[in-house]
């Protein structure tokens, strides 16, 4: 049997439901398993993170043929959008002239587009000319720039169609040394961009004089996303902060309208062994957090994903894996499970050996989580010029990245049995519009005889609401939440829900996340 038979099959046992049934959870509020913010209260419950496994495809987007703008590097320091039924991919493509006097000048941002996601083309977009003809997939820049990392977000409350999609993107310029830092871009297709501000380059290259943020390196695009009214980009920085912290840290910076930005940053994510300093000219050296977070914003949430860098004093023994992590507030991010790896590298030998790139990619597809990614194996820095790059796959079950399950730990044999203890969770305190129900989906496996999910909603005090009690006993990614005959039309203006797994087969549920849809 092929691993496609065997998914349908497993989510056809599991009472999954009909995809064309499903909402969209990236418009809904999203308590996952793993949010300690969100699930804040737990008892006789523990955490079990999954790893996805790599899809059969990859990569799925692979370095094009000799003198092609992407002849040497398919490099996703990029991003995905679906929209209207078709997947656009922005990537950087490096191309295979080795006689180039600019050290940027190889680097160009290039797109592609695919049908399912799987299968993507490169279309011949006849805007750039690139080695005597427009038949390539660069995309219109306004002049030869060098992006080393690029990240494109649609932006539907812009209400200039001008504006439509925002671009960051990692460039350098001439200071002491060649230093990164941010340049963005604005278009109303994602064909034809234009700089924010009127800037020209330069071989490639930003002038001292048009910089957008102050006069240090940085390499500032691990991220874009829109919260709370602000656009912020996360960053890869190793300069000193408030504390010295060892090599590279994810740094923070915004801007209201996509133009102006702030030079003051918020240091959003620093891996625990990073608070011991090794000293100058070691910055290599250690654990760190390479080239910031890619977010995937989920309303209340942001889930992201960031390079775990395994540094060496040389660079032949340095590597990367992925790490995932979240965020409630969009400044701070944490990991749900303490040094993790979500996407361990590939072995030697594979596409993806030696190192792993978090690009902005993240979809749901039918039964599946997606999450797209980039290869750099760092082992080969300073030394003979190699292929690198391709855009492979990481798959999950749809949204389960993680599952509360019982912890049957405090069970003892025979006479030193402990007595029964009710395995639940209670929620943080949720708002509710006025006059609204919203309807409370979950997505848990393992329920059936002997395995039920319970569910009461509460108001703030953790009072009983009366008739908001339910009991689930079907698996799926999106069950819906069946109250019954509610006493109380009405809600209070926070609600809460208290979750038990009940039944003599209750070990076998894996909760992983509730949902409210308007």
């Amino acid at each position: 049997m092929n691993w496609r038979f065997l998914l349908a099959l497993s989510l056809l046992l599991a009472g999954a439901g009909s995809a064309a049934e499903r909402f969209d959870e990236t418009k809904a509020t999203t308590l996952f398993a793993f949010d300690t913010v969100s699930i804040p209260h737990t008892q006789n419950l523990r955490l079990e993170m999954n790893q996805p496994r790599r899809h059969p495809a990859n990569p799925v987007l692979r370095r094009g043929a000799a003198g092609s703008p992407d002849a040497m590097g398919v490099q996703f320091y990029g991003s995905i959008i679906r929209e209207n039924g078709k997947f656009r991919m922005w990537y950087v493509a490096f191309d295979d002239d080795t006689d180039s006097k600019a050290p940027s000048a190889r680097w160009r941002a290039a797109y592609a587009e695919s049908d399912d996601g799987l299968a993507w083309r490169k279309p011949s977009l006849g805007l750039v000319e690139f080695r005597g003809n427009r038949n390539n997939n660069l995309v219109d820049v306004g002049g030869h720039w060098g992006f080393v990392n690029l990240k494109v977000i649609r932006d539907d409350d812009d209400p200039d169609p001008a504006r439509r999609y925002k671009m960051t993107t990692h460039v350098y310029f001439r200071h002491h040394s060649r230093l990164g830092t941010l340049l963005t871009f604005v278009s109303p297709d994602g064909f034809s961009w234009t700089p924010v501000k009127d800037v020209k380059p330069v071989r490639g290259e930003l002038r001292k004089e048009d910089l957008l943020l102050p006069v240090v390196h940085l390499e500032p695009c691990g991220g874009l996303y829109h919260w709370d009214g602000w656009y912020y980009l996360t960053a890869q920085n190793a300069m000193p902060g408030i504390h010295h912290y060892q090599g590279r840290v994810t740094r923070i910076y915004r801007s209201a309208d996509f133009v102006d930005w702030k030079a003051t940053n918020h240091v959003g994510f620093v891996r625990g062994s990073q608070h011991e300093w090794f000293g100058a000219g070691r910055s290599r050296e250690g654990e760190q957090n390479h080239e910031g977070i890619s977010v995937w914003p989920r309303g209340n949430v942001l889930l992201g994903i960031y390079g775990r860098w395994h540094g060496a004093a040389e660079w032949k023994d340095v590597t990367l894996d992925l790490g995932l992590v979240l965020s409630n507030d969009g400044l701070a991010f944490r990991e749900p499970k303490h040094e993790w790896t979500f996407l361990p590298r590939g072995d030697d030998g594979a596409w993806d050996q030696g190192g792993l790139l978090q690009g902005q990619g993240f979809e749901n597809v039918g039964d599946e989580t997606r999450i797209y990614y980039g290869a750099w194996d760092p082992r080969a820095t300073g030394g003979p010029q190699v292929p690198r790059g391709g855009v492979g796959i990481a798959v999950l079950p749809r949204d389960r990245f993680g599952a509360l399950v019982v912890d049957e730990s405090g069970k003892g044999p025979g006479d030193y049995q402990a007595p029964e203890i009710t395995s639940e969770f209670v929620t943080a305190s949720l708002p509710v519009a006025e006059g609204a129900t919203p309807k409370v989906f979950v997505n848990v496996d393992g329920l059936g005889p002997g395995a039920i999910l319970s569910l009461e909603m509460l108001d703030h005090a953790e009072r009983g609401i009366p008739g908001r009690i339910a009991k689930v006993k079907q698996s799926g990614f999106q069950t819906p939440v069946e109250w019954g005959d509610p006493e109380q039309a009405s809600l209070p203006e926070r609600v809460r829900f208290r979750v038990t797994f009940e039944g003599p087969k209750n070990a076998g549920i894996r909760f992983h996340a509730l949902y409210l849809v308007p």
